[in-house]
């Protein structure tokens, strides 16, 4: 499997990433979503979460490649940069609440995983969708 997924087409929503089972539990993949890097994290249970690849300290596109885990009740994934931790759910940095990343719709279909367009997911929160 390729390290960045191309994925995508331009009258969807929902956009396939890859199969459930081509994500080891508690690890994560990118993949590029109309031309967004986007983070997508398989949990042991099955879920899946996606946020931005982009890590804001260091300026590189590498939280896919962090380590999952909970800080205090959290899910978050440790940047493999710099170590600061962000929220799968939020995109919020645990240690700085200033700096967040942007958190994108995901969920398994089937045996796919599926991320939501960041167009789309934008639009929704905003209420136009």
């Amino acid at each position: 499997m390729s390290d960045i997924l191309r994925a995508g087409s331009p009258d969807t929503q929902w956009v396939p990433i890859c199969r459930l089972d081509d994500i080891v539990p508690n690890t994560g993949v990118c993949a590029l979503v109309d031309g967004l890097q986007v983070a997508v994290f398989r949990l042991s249970d099955d879920s899946v979460h996606a946020i931005a690849n982009y890590d804001p300290f260091s300026g590189a596109n590498v939280l896919s490649r962090g380590i999952v885990g909970d800080l205090k009740g959290e899910l978050v994934v440790a940047s493999p940069v710099y170590k600061q931790h962000f929220s799968l759910v939020t995109g919020r940095c645990i240690e700085d609440e200033t700096a967040s990343v942007p958190v994108y719709g995901a969920s398994v279909q089937g045996e796919d995983v599926m991320v939501l367009k960041p167009a789309d997911h934008n639009a929704a929160l905003n209420g136009r969708n």
